[in-house]
């Protein structure tokens, strides 16, 4: 049972003056290179991203290094620092794989305690040379098997809907054995890993069906136990909720501000006034539950698990609202392909179902603070 008052640094929820440094230098370079065309435009590319703009992002402003040790390659700064370049690029829609490379994949190869595999792989994550993901890792038994040959192991099995399956370099994958699940490095070839594009809501974040069959892995330390890199994901997922939330509300203020009906601004209505002020107090609860998520994630708290599923609990559920009010506030215009709106909205509804809905979260809450033992008594 965790406790109630959990210690964390009331220094720690604050921004520094380095961090809102970074953020000024990244919502400028969003907005330059990040706007709603380009995001449409890069939608249609195989890839689906620009990958000049994913290597300047690594090397002039060094955002894939921010939480990698500088052993690795990386600038050795805290998960907080990556936060504020994740919840940029939530607010600027930023459609390539930061999320399953950065965060998901360099997580699962430093939690492993694998030198080897980290010296391998996360300086070309640092370094933007290398995208990654993570696949089963979401099922208490994974649908992918690992077999001992001659040549070294293999794998075998499939796992859907996997973060950027069809294109990732890597795969940290999670598979049993014979003596337990383990983690494995995969560098998937077309002959040994079939990777099938899956429609999705949200084209800004691609996912794959990705089949096995005989792909050579290595090794990645000795547990399977991916808990903390979950939440971790869960943590950078809050904070671009939050990041999409802002823009969607500030859009939407301007709108209301400038739109006139019956000679007034539609946003001097108090209708519209309190609607605003709802969205305004969920994003509020939204900072502070992502704060305190990303703070953990930073200090290795043992509170993650509780912070993680209550960012992101509270997180969908303000990015919903918000995205809802984006396209109600602008006269249903979400629905006309032109406007951004609808690509908010669709990421706020995939977003909400990536590492579990509200609900599955506010169950695991109850677990893991002993109200449902309650319950059941």
């Amino acid at each position: 049972m965790h406790r109630p008052h959990p210690e964390i640094d009331p220094q720690l929820l604050s921004e520094s003056e380095e961090q809102r440094e970074l953020r000024t230098v990244l919502r400028d370079f969003f907005t330059e290179v990040s706007g709603p065309e380009d995001v449409r435009k890069h939608l249609a590319t195989p890839r689906g991203y620009d990958e000049a703009l994913w290597a300047r992002l690594a090397g002039e402003i060094g955002v894939h290094g921010l939480a990698i040790p500088e052993e690795y390659g990386g600038s050795g700064f805290t998960f907080a620092e990556l936060a504020v370049a994740l919840e940029e690029s939530g607010r600027a829609l930023y459609c390539a794989p930061l999320l399953p490379t950065v965060v998901l994949a360099a997580h699962a190869l430093l939690g492993s305690g694998d030198r080897q595999a980290c010296e391998r792989y996360l300086p070309r994550i640092a370094d933007g040379t290398l995208t990654a993901t993570v696949a089963g890792f979401h099922d208490d038994e994974p649908g992918i098997s690992a077999e001992h040959g001659g040549a070294g192991w293999v794998l075998r099995g499939a796992a859907d809907f996997v973060l950027d399956g069809a294109g990732a370099e890597l795969i940290v994958v999670r598979a049993r054995t014979p003596d337990g699940v383990r983690l494995f490095a995969c560098e998937p070839t077309g002959d040994t890993c079939l990777r099938t594009p899956r429609r999705v809501l949200d084209e800004t974040r691609r996912q794959a069906l990705l089949e096995f069959r005989g792909a050579p892995a290595t090794p990645v330390g000795e547990s399977g136990q991916v808990t903390a890199t979950l939440d971790a994901g869960r943590a950078a997922l809050a904070v671009e909720q939050v990041g999409g939330s802002g823009h969607a509300l500030d859009a939407t203020a301007e709108f209301v501000a400038q739109r006139h009906q019956f000679g007034r601004p539609i946003g001097s209505f108090q209708a519209v006034k309190h609607r605003l002020a709802d969205v305004l107090v969920a994003l509020e609860a939204a900072r502070s539950a992502s704060a305190y998520a990303t703070a953990c994630v930073a200090i290795a708290s043992p509170q993650l698990p509780v912070a993680a599923s209550a960012a992101a609990a509270v997180c969908s559920e303000t990015f919903r609202l918000a995205t809802a009010e984006y396209v109600q506030l602008h006269g249903g215009i979400g629905f006309t392909w032109e406007h951004p709106a609808h690509l908010y909205v669709r990421r706020a509804r995939s977003s909400e179902v990536l590492f579990g809905t509200a609900d599955q979260h506010r169950v695991r809450l109850a677990e893991l603070i002993g109200l449902a033992a309650r319950s059941a008594a």
